[in-house]
């Protein structure tokens, strides 16, 4: 496919705003959707970029020019400038594209970027088979049969009944990097009509995990991380025919992937402009309103922040794996790296249930790490969807990433004593203030074997009673009276003073150094 094959989809309006002699014959590979203003991190060569341009500011002059920059620096196909935001292009970006020899499209208001992409990857994936066609595994009447389903749109469900029915191949599934269940299909020997074919269930609707099986036949790209990227599992060992055919079949499924990853980037992207600004706590709250409306986050519904942290592993991953895990949400989300080593996601789903799902598929995310890394999560309040809030919110679930060890959720709304606040603190700071609140007593117990921080923590424990500290640690009741008042001596604190009992216990409850 080429950028000028676009100017005949008749359906989608799609006009020339600038364009110089030969850029309309550039070979299209991908698209991709931005509103960055510098997305180059993000684009791959070859591919069209869509944006709404939302970036764009008439004030900001050198904005376009950033941003035309930025394409040609990826040597990207071309531009698809979305006429919605502004009425129209605006006459700085065909400056900068001209500049810059980046062609330049203009989609109208009436055409959906979700239109133009599906029709851009069935264009793709026509091209790739015919360029495939007698050279793949598949069977003609096969191939053109769910050439056919995918040209319709058909649920993946259909397309592997349909395959496993035609082709006579063990029953398999259609999973992500990290065993999460696309699509799967039991094992039939006669054909399925098209009709009859199991329909996929509503959107991110949990399902059962992949069962384990033979070695698994990747589809289209690898990922970037242990949860990106499509893998076709059968359910048992295939013989050499069938392990052909599974490797044609996923060939003919390899652009579906594809666009998946390029529907994931475009969301991530707009993830990360969103986050960037509640982050910012810049004062242009319309700005923020505006990311928040283009997220795709339904409008005026209270959103739920979860974070999330991979120790040693980069903020793709960590995004990637928070993702994976609100994919089992039967709700919407918006996930992205934070720019703080972590990643950030907001969902309309309740807290409780946000909890439940990913309590349930934190083993299998775990299960995709090496190296003992482990996934940590921490959910906030869920509130309004206005800037300050969830500003507010989100603070509250990073802090809650800490208050549970691994394997476990962290959730702010459990955070009910002093000891779980604590948790949230990190370690370096507590360590230190442990050591300066208690070194007396540290240095005491090092070279004795009297240990008076037991005492200490006994009485604190028993309420400050003085039999009943006795009786816990089998001592006469004038010896506790002892070691109390040697211990508010080294310490200079009171123990009859409730602050400073407050400040002995909270050391206590902080975790020693290393």
């Amino acid at each position: 496919m080429i950028v000028g094959d676009l100017l005949e989809l008749d359906d989608l309006h799609i006009e020339v705003a600038w364009a110089g002699p030969h850029l309309l014959d550039r070979e299209v590979t991908g698209v991709t959707s931005t509103d960055l203003q510098d997305p180059a991190r993000y684009l791959q060569r070859g591919e069209l970029v869509l944006s709404g341009l939302v970036w764009w500011r008439p004030d900001e002059g050198q904005g376009a020019m950033r941003f035309a920059n930025a394409l040609r620096i990826a040597e990207v196909a071309a531009l698809l400038a979305g006429e919605g935001t502004h009425g129209t292009v605006p006459p700085e970006l065909v400056e900068a594209c001209r500049r810059h020899g980046v062609p330049l499209l203009s989609v109208p208001a009436g055409t959906s970027f979700r239109s133009v992409t599906d029709r851009v990857y069935l264009r793709l994936w026509g091209d790739l088979q015919a360029h495939a066609e007698g050279q793949a595994a598949l069977p003609a009447a096969a191939r053109r049969a769910l050439t056919q389903l995918l040209r319709a749109q058909a649920s993946p469900d259909e397309l592997l009944e349909r395959a496993v029915a035609d082709l006579g191949l063990p029953g398999c599934s259609l999973t992500t990097g990290s065993g999460r269940v696309l699509a799967t299909s039991e094992q039939a020997t006669a054909h399925t009509p098209a009709s009859a074919a199991a329909h996929a269930p509503a959107p991110r609707a949990p399902r059962p995990a992949a069962r384990p099986a033979a070695t698994p036949v990747p589809v289209g790209p690898p990922g970037d991380s242990p949860f990106d990227g499509w893998l076709l599992q059968p359910h048992s060992e295939p013989g050499p025919t069938a392990t052909a055919l599974l490797h044609g079949l996923a060939e003919l499924l390899a652009p579906l992937a594809t666009r998946d990853r390029a529907t994931a980037t475009a969301q991530r992207q707009t993830g990360t402009r969103l986050i960037e600004l509640l982050d910012s706590g810049a004062d242009d709250e319309a700005e923020a309103d505006r990311a928040l409306a283009l997220s795709g986050l339904p409008p005026h519904q209270r959103l739920t922040p979860v974070a999330a942290r991979i120790d040693g592993a980069p903020a793709t991953w960590t995004a990637a794996a928070l993702a994976e895990a609100l994919h089992d949400l039967p709700a919407p989300f918006v996930a992205a790296p934070d720019g703080r080593g972590g990643a950030a996601a907001l969902s309309p789903a309740p807290e409780a249930r946000i909890a439940e799902t990913l309590q349930r598929v934190l083993p299998r995310l775990e299960a995709a790490l090496t190296g003992g890394r482990r996934l940590r999560l921490g959910i906030g309040a869920t509130v309004e969807p206005l800037a300050p809030e969830l500003r507010s919110a989100l603070v509250q679930a990073r802090y809650a990433v800490d208050v549970e060890p691994p394997g476990t959720v962290g959730r702010c709304s459990r955070i009910t004593s002093l000891e779980a606040l604590l948790r949230g603190v990190p370690a370096e700071i507590t360590a230190e203030f442990r050591r300066r609140v208690l070194a007396p007593l540290i240095e005491h117990d090092r070279a004795n074997t009297v240990s008076l921080l037991d005492t200490l923590d006994a009485f604190l424990r028993h309420s400050a009673s003085w039999s009943r500290t006795a009786e816990a640690l089998h001592l006469h009741v004038n010896t506790v009276h002892y070691r109390i008042k040697r211990i508010e001596e080294l310490t200079g604190r009171s123990l009859l003073k409730l602050q400073d009992r407050l400040d002995l216990w909270a050391a206590l409850r902080c975790t020693p150094p290393a």
